[in-house]
């Protein structure tokens, strides 16, 4: 009898041991052990393919990768061009922001593009009432709730379809493991299997994939790198707006992003996304700039608000939303010693139209100067943007995209842009009737603003 080879695996992090343990060595995650078959000892021997030789790197014949262009023109965006075919695509999001409900309508949209939408969470009738909803009919699409590995791979073969959906990974399981569905190692033992699949018979897949508690897509790391690209689907439940942002993508970009806002028909596309994060109030407030912002290849203005108070309590408040806490931070610092700002006497709260989550160090420039304005009590002058970014010294140092974030202020109005001194006399491109003003330090600020 060939004896069985077993492991133990952290259910959180996917750290493998020798042995059973109580407190994971990698993440500290207590009673997350799980005990897993890998594999029986007996056939050591080597196979060998056939098929598959090392070549020259000059003797490789290019590859044209063909793409299926999708009805979502802001999932085309984010993907570079549409999906390639034969590739690998994992979509990771929070429990209840859309996941389900943007690759059913992708796949109910497309048409004249074959796909099995695979569901192991919701029965065909489930499907069929949210389709109904959407609205959209494509005539190619077949609905299989099925959680076996072995009769989707069967089907797909058969029917071999452009397009395959898994929904969800976690809830995918092969006979060839003993262990339950969502280990770690059947989420591994799936993936490769249906990366197989993939590459083999050019048929893409799109697995989508829940996330833990931090964040984090759950299972273990390795499903991220052998897919192609990694989608993460953001966005605040209590908000319409969802952000479809690409970490990973070997076929284009990464960090591209998408923008859709959920309305009860289904996901619509947001193609000016500039006009939802600018509000349209009648006269100017103190504490609200503009920013000019750049995910990926994609400039858009937002609007940045700030709010500075007397302290009420011994320790000043300092909240941020959408934005990193540390850096807020590191700029109030910056105000408090080079412009002489006492902030360490007030509370500052910091927020974003739209609930988005922005890590652009461009808009450092906008933070600061709604700072300013909130703490004089003074409105900034009517169509002025920022874009810069702010070092430790005071100095203002150019955003990248510049050019573009200009160009994005001028097609909605704004005629002063204030920018880095660095840019000065590089010949960048600036609209007609805008004026570009150039500062080389914060202090340099309330002056270009006001």
């Amino acid at each position: 009898m060939a004896k069985v080879k077993k492991a133990y695996s952290c259910k959180e992090c996917g750290n493998e041991a020798p042995k059973w343990f109580g407190q994971c060595p990698a993440c500290g995650a207590w009673g997350s052990c799980s005990e897993e078959v890998v594999a029986r000892a007996g056939d050591t021997s080597v196979k060998r393919s056939s098929e598959s030789r090392p070549q020259r790197v000059h003797e490789i014949a290019d590859a044209d990768h063909r793409r299926i262009e999708l009805s979502s023109g802001e999932m085309n965006r984010v993907f570079g061009g549409g999906l390639v075919r034969g590739s690998m695509v994992l979509l990771g999001g929070e429990p209840g922001i859309g996941k389900s409900t943007l690759s059913l309508q992708v796949a109910l949209a497309t048409e004249g593009v074959t796909t099995l939408y695979v569901s192991g969470e919701e029965s065909a009738a489930q499907i069929k009432m949210r389709a109904s909803r959407l609205g959209a009919a494509n005539p190619e699409c077949y609905i299989y709730p099925e959680t076996l590995l072995e009769n989707i791979l069967s089907y797909a073969e058969e029917m071999k379809p452009d397009l395959v959906v898994i929904d969800s990974i976690q809830t995918i399981y092969s006979e060839a493991l003993e262990s339950s569905a969502g280990s770690v190692s059947q989420i591994r033992e799936c993936a490769a299997r249906l990366l197989k699949l993939a590459k083999e018979s050019g048929i893409s897949v799109v697995i989508i994939g829940h996330i833990t508690k931090d964040g984090a897509i759950a299972g273990p790391k390795v499903l991220e790198h052998i897919v192609d690209v990694v989608l993460s689907f953001e966005g605040d439940n209590n908000n319409v707006y969802r952000l479809l942002r690409g970490i990973k993508n070997r076929f284009g970009a990464t960090f591209e992003i998408g923008i859709y806002e959920m309305r009860e028909e289904g996901l619509v596309e947001v193609t000016n996304p500039s006009e939802i994060l600018l509000s349209h109030s009648d006269e100017p407030l103190s504490g609200v700039s503009v920013g000019a912002a750049v995910d990926g290849a994609r400039p858009y203005l937002i609007e940045v608000q700030a709010l500075v108070s007397n302290a009420a309590y011994g320790t000043p408040q300092r909240s941020a939303t959408g934005y990193d806490y540390r850096r807020l931070n590191m700029l109030l610092a910056v105000l408090e010693k080079r412009v002489g700002m006492k902030m360490f006497q007030k509370d500052v709260f910091l927020n974003f139209a739209g609930g988005f989550k922005v890590q652009d160090t461009g808009l450092d420039l906008a933070i600061v100067g709604a700072v300013i304005s909130s703490y004089f009590d003074r409105a900034i002058d009517e169509g002025v943007c920022l874009a810069g970014e702010i070092g430790l010294s005071g100095e203002v140092r150019p955003a990248p995209r510049t050019e573009q974030r200009i160009a994005e202020a001028a097609r909605h109005g704004f005629r002063r842009v204030i920018v880095s001194g660095y840019l000065a006399g590089r010949g960048i491109k600036i609209p007609e009737g805008v004026e570009v003003v150039y500062i080389n330090t914060v202090t340099e600020l309330p002056k270009a603003m006001f």
